[in-house]
């Protein structure tokens, strides 16, 4: 009878089982911890990447010679600044306004402020979930002063 309670007892000892335990925490831990991460950096260079959008458009928008080339320029230059950033250059809306006077915006002394807003997609999110893909909505918005004094 002793050597089957010392073979039983053998049988239910639990030596071994912290590493096995241990590597299931840390991936049932690690792989959301990863997640959230993949997400911060992602919406971070969604922002990142409408910030110089919205700088670029500014700047393309200031220096053109009319207010409809200017729109074309600050168009062109949000897109080409968001694609260099891996965003669709696409989906995103731009809203120029200047003032003081709203029609004039390339009169000496106004500013001109744009807008950018785009959306940035969760990463590894499956459309089975509802619609769309979950996306988190990303803004800038830049001010760009025309000088007083400009050569002709």
């Amino acid at each position: 009878m002793g050597r089957i309670l010392a073979a039983w007892r053998r049988r239910r000892s639990e030596r071994g089982t912290m590493l096995v335990e241990f590597t299931w925490l840390g991936i049932l831990l690690l792989i959301p911890l990863v997640y959230i991460l993949i997400s911060v950096f992602e919406v971070q260079r969604g922002a990142f990447a409408v910030t110089a959008a919205s700088r670029a458009a500014g700047r393309a928008y200031s220096i053109a010679p009319t207010m409809e080339e200017g729109g074309q320029r600050a168009r062109a230059a949000a897109r080409l600044a968001l694609e260099d950033q891996g965003l669709p250059g696409d989906t995103f809306a731009l809203d120029l306004s200047c003032r003081p006077q709203p029609g004039e915006c390339l009169a000496p002394g106004s500013v001109i402020t744009v807008t950018i807003t785009s959306r940035v997609d969760l990463p590894l999110m499956p459309r089975v979930l509802g619609g769309d893909k979950p996306s988190i909505k990303v803004e800038s918005t830049h001010s760009v002063p025309r000088g007083k004094y400009r050569s002709h």
